[in-house]
Protein backbone atom coordinates (compact mmCIF):
# COMPACT_ATOMS: atom_id res chain seq x y z
CA UNK A 1 0.00 0.00 0.00
CA UNK A 2 1.14 3.55 -0.89
CA UNK A 3 1.21 6.55 1.59
CA UNK A 4 -0.76 8.44 -0.53
CA UNK A 5 -3.45 5.71 -0.01
CA UNK A 6 -3.37 4.80 3.78
CA UNK A 7 -3.26 6.97 7.01
CA UNK A 8 -3.97 6.06 10.72
CA UNK A 9 -6.96 6.88 12.16
CA UNK A 10 -7.84 8.37 15.77
CA UNK A 11 -7.51 4.85 17.20
CA UNK A 12 -4.02 4.28 15.31
CA UNK A 13 -5.35 1.68 12.84
CA UNK A 14 -4.92 1.92 9.18
CA UNK A 15 -7.08 3.22 6.77
CA UNK A 16 -7.21 2.05 3.11
CA UNK A 17 -8.55 5.11 0.74
CA UNK A 18 -11.49 4.11 -1.12
CA UNK A 19 -9.26 4.16 -4.38
CA UNK A 20 -6.97 1.04 -3.16
CA UNK A 21 -10.23 -0.69 -1.53
CA UNK A 22 -11.63 -0.88 -5.23
CA UNK A 23 -7.89 -1.86 -6.34
CA UNK A 24 -7.25 -4.49 -3.60
CA UNK A 25 -11.24 -5.76 -5.31
CA UNK A 26 -9.77 -5.56 -8.83
CA UNK A 27 -6.93 -7.58 -8.02
CA UNK A 28 -8.80 -9.93 -6.10
CA UNK A 29 -11.34 -10.61 -8.60
CA UNK A 30 -8.84 -10.98 -11.35
CA UNK A 31 -7.05 -13.65 -9.00
CA UNK A 32 -10.50 -15.26 -9.03
CA UNK A 33 -10.76 -15.13 -12.66
CA UNK A 34 -7.38 -15.90 -13.89
CA UNK A 35 -7.54 -19.21 -11.78
CA UNK A 36 -10.71 -20.70 -13.05
CA UNK A 37 -10.63 -19.59 -16.63
CA UNK A 38 -6.78 -18.92 -17.49
CA UNK A 39 -5.53 -15.86 -18.42
CA UNK A 40 -6.47 -15.66 -22.38
CA UNK A 41 -10.54 -16.19 -21.75
CA UNK A 42 -10.45 -13.45 -19.05
CA UNK A 43 -10.92 -9.68 -20.04
CA UNK A 44 -10.92 -6.45 -18.29
CA UNK A 45 -14.36 -6.53 -18.73
CA UNK A 46 -15.39 -9.23 -16.75
CA UNK A 47 -12.92 -8.29 -14.16
CA UNK A 48 -14.53 -5.11 -13.63
CA UNK A 49 -17.55 -6.91 -13.65
CA UNK A 50 -16.62 -9.32 -11.34
CA UNK A 51 -14.95 -6.58 -9.03
CA UNK A 52 -18.53 -4.29 -8.91
CA UNK A 53 -16.27 -1.36 -10.78
CA UNK A 54 -15.92 0.32 -13.82
CA UNK A 55 -14.13 -0.75 -16.76
CA UNK A 56 -12.41 2.74 -16.51
CA UNK A 57 -11.66 2.08 -12.32
CA UNK A 58 -9.47 -1.28 -13.76
CA UNK A 59 -7.67 0.66 -16.48
CA UNK A 60 -6.75 3.24 -13.87
CA UNK A 61 -5.10 1.13 -11.82
CA UNK A 62 -3.84 -1.07 -14.36
CA UNK A 63 -2.76 -0.20 -17.64
CA UNK A 64 -3.35 -3.48 -19.27
CA UNK A 65 -4.42 -7.06 -18.88
CA UNK A 66 -0.85 -8.15 -18.23
CA UNK A 67 -0.03 -5.24 -16.20
CA UNK A 68 -3.08 -6.58 -13.84
CA UNK A 69 -1.95 -10.32 -14.38
CA UNK A 70 1.55 -9.38 -12.94
CA UNK A 71 -0.02 -7.51 -9.98
CA UNK A 72 -1.78 -9.97 -9.15
CA UNK A 73 0.66 -12.64 -9.10
CA UNK A 74 3.21 -9.99 -6.92
CA UNK A 75 -0.03 -9.56 -4.71
CA UNK A 76 0.24 -12.82 -3.51
CA UNK A 77 3.99 -12.10 -2.56
CA UNK A 78 2.89 -9.33 -0.80
CA UNK A 79 0.23 -11.37 1.38
CA UNK A 80 2.90 -13.96 2.13
CA UNK A 81 5.61 -11.09 3.16
CA UNK A 82 8.15 -12.14 0.01
CA UNK A 83 8.96 -8.97 -0.58
CA UNK A 84 12.39 -6.60 -0.93
CA UNK A 85 12.16 -6.59 3.00
CA UNK A 86 11.66 -9.91 3.58
CA UNK A 87 15.36 -10.78 3.58
CA UNK A 88 17.44 -7.72 4.94
CA UNK A 89 19.39 -8.89 8.32
CA UNK A 90 22.44 -10.81 6.75
CA UNK A 91 23.93 -11.12 10.64
CA UNK A 92 20.82 -13.53 11.59
CA UNK A 93 20.39 -16.02 8.58
CA UNK A 94 19.04 -18.78 10.62
CA UNK A 95 16.41 -16.53 11.63
CA UNK A 96 15.95 -15.03 8.34
CA UNK A 97 16.16 -18.55 5.79
CA UNK A 98 13.86 -20.46 8.22
CA UNK A 99 11.43 -17.24 8.02
CA UNK A 100 11.56 -17.38 4.41
CA UNK A 101 11.30 -21.14 4.17
CA UNK A 102 7.93 -21.16 5.96
CA UNK A 103 6.65 -18.17 3.85
CA UNK A 104 7.37 -19.60 0.81
CA UNK A 105 6.96 -23.10 1.54
CA UNK A 106 3.33 -21.53 2.00
CA UNK A 107 2.30 -19.83 -1.24
CA UNK A 108 4.00 -22.30 -3.12
CA UNK A 109 1.26 -25.09 -2.17
CA UNK A 110 -1.89 -22.42 -1.33
CA UNK A 111 -4.63 -23.41 -3.91
CA UNK A 112 -4.14 -20.02 -5.77
CA UNK A 113 -0.53 -20.46 -6.19
CA UNK A 114 -1.25 -24.58 -7.70
CA UNK A 115 -4.16 -23.11 -9.95
CA UNK A 116 -2.39 -20.29 -11.61
CA UNK A 117 0.92 -22.71 -11.86
CA UNK A 118 -1.48 -25.64 -13.61
CA UNK A 119 -3.62 -22.97 -15.68
CA UNK A 120 -0.04 -21.75 -16.91
CA UNK A 121 1.26 -25.50 -17.55
CA UNK A 122 -1.58 -26.48 -19.72
CA UNK A 123 -1.75 -23.12 -21.83
CA UNK A 124 2.09 -23.30 -22.33
CA UNK A 125 2.05 -24.28 -26.31
CA UNK A 126 -0.82 -21.74 -27.03
CA UNK A 127 -0.52 -19.28 -24.92
CA UNK A 128 3.39 -19.31 -23.58
CA UNK A 129 3.72 -15.42 -22.88
CA UNK A 130 1.77 -16.01 -20.20
CA UNK A 131 4.04 -18.37 -18.54
CA UNK A 132 6.74 -15.36 -18.98
CA UNK A 133 4.51 -12.76 -17.20
CA UNK A 134 4.27 -15.90 -14.45
CA UNK A 135 7.56 -17.07 -14.08
CA UNK A 136 8.90 -13.05 -14.11
CA UNK A 137 6.59 -12.05 -11.28
CA UNK A 138 6.56 -14.85 -9.22
CA UNK A 139 9.34 -17.47 -9.44
CA UNK A 140 12.11 -14.88 -10.82
CA UNK A 141 11.24 -12.62 -8.40
CA UNK A 142 11.95 -14.60 -5.41
CA UNK A 143 14.38 -15.83 -6.82
CA UNK A 144 16.74 -12.73 -7.01
CA UNK A 145 15.24 -11.99 -3.48
CA UNK A 146 17.07 -14.68 -2.05
CA UNK A 147 19.87 -14.82 -4.77
CA UNK A 148 21.10 -10.91 -3.12
CA UNK A 149 20.33 -11.73 0.41
CA UNK A 150 22.99 -15.09 0.13
CA UNK A 151 25.17 -12.57 -1.58
CA UNK A 152 24.79 -10.13 1.58
CA UNK A 153 25.04 -13.06 3.98
CA UNK A 154 28.75 -13.69 2.14
CA UNK A 155 29.69 -10.80 3.62
CA UNK A 156 29.65 -11.80 7.25
CA UNK A 157 32.10 -14.81 6.46
CA UNK A 158 29.89 -17.28 8.93
CA UNK A 159 28.61 -18.74 5.48
CA UNK A 160 29.63 -18.77 1.91
CA UNK A 161 27.88 -19.47 -1.43
CA UNK A 162 29.76 -19.40 -4.18
CA UNK A 163 26.92 -19.31 -6.57
CA UNK A 164 24.16 -17.07 -4.76
CA UNK A 165 21.95 -17.79 -7.93
CA UNK A 166 22.17 -21.33 -8.05
CA UNK A 167 21.73 -21.72 -4.69
CA UNK A 168 18.39 -19.82 -4.28
CA UNK A 169 17.63 -21.87 -6.86
CA UNK A 170 18.32 -25.18 -4.88
CA UNK A 171 17.02 -24.06 -1.75
CA UNK A 172 13.73 -23.20 -3.41
CA UNK A 173 13.31 -26.29 -5.20
CA UNK A 174 13.90 -28.02 -1.99
CA UNK A 175 11.41 -26.11 -0.72
CA UNK A 176 8.79 -27.71 -2.52
CA UNK A 177 9.17 -30.86 -1.44
CA UNK A 178 7.13 -34.19 -1.79
CA UNK A 179 3.39 -32.36 -1.39
CA UNK A 180 3.88 -29.65 -4.38
CA UNK A 181 4.76 -32.51 -6.60
CA UNK A 182 1.76 -34.60 -4.97
CA UNK A 183 -0.84 -31.43 -5.53
CA UNK A 184 0.50 -30.89 -9.14
CA UNK A 185 -0.85 -34.85 -9.91
CA UNK A 186 -3.88 -34.37 -7.84
CA UNK A 187 -3.07 -37.03 -5.41
CA UNK A 188 -3.51 -36.97 -1.57
CA UNK A 189 -1.21 -34.94 1.11
CA UNK A 190 -2.73 -35.62 4.16
CA UNK A 191 0.60 -37.51 5.45
CA UNK A 192 2.34 -34.87 4.51
CA UNK A 193 0.65 -31.56 5.95
CA UNK A 194 1.05 -32.87 9.14
CA UNK A 195 4.92 -33.18 8.45
CA UNK A 196 5.21 -29.75 6.43
CA UNK A 197 6.44 -27.44 8.67
CA UNK A 198 8.92 -29.72 10.07
CA UNK A 199 10.31 -30.76 6.85
CA UNK A 200 10.68 -27.33 5.87
CA UNK A 201 12.60 -26.17 9.21
CA UNK A 202 14.89 -29.35 8.22
CA UNK A 203 15.37 -28.20 4.88
CA UNK A 204 16.17 -24.28 6.23
CA UNK A 205 18.66 -25.89 8.23
CA UNK A 206 20.46 -28.29 5.90
CA UNK A 207 20.67 -25.79 4.00
CA UNK A 208 22.52 -23.30 6.02
CA UNK A 209 24.62 -26.31 7.24
CA UNK A 210 25.93 -27.40 3.64
CA UNK A 211 27.20 -23.58 3.00
CA UNK A 212 28.78 -22.89 6.69
CA UNK A 213 32.34 -21.79 6.42
CA UNK A 214 35.24 -24.43 7.77
CA UNK A 215 32.47 -27.15 7.66
CA UNK A 216 33.42 -30.00 4.93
Amino acid sequence: MTKQHTALNSSGQIHISRSEQKRAQVLESAIDLFCHHGFPNTSMDEVAKHAGVSKQTVYSHFGSKDDLFVSAIESKCVVHQLTDDALIDASQPQQVILLFAQQFGEMIVSKEAMTVFKTCVAQADTHPEVSRLFYNAGPKHVLELVRNYLTKVNEHNEYFFENPHESAVRLCLMLFGELKLRLELGLEIEDLIVTRQQYLQDTADMFLRAHKVGVK
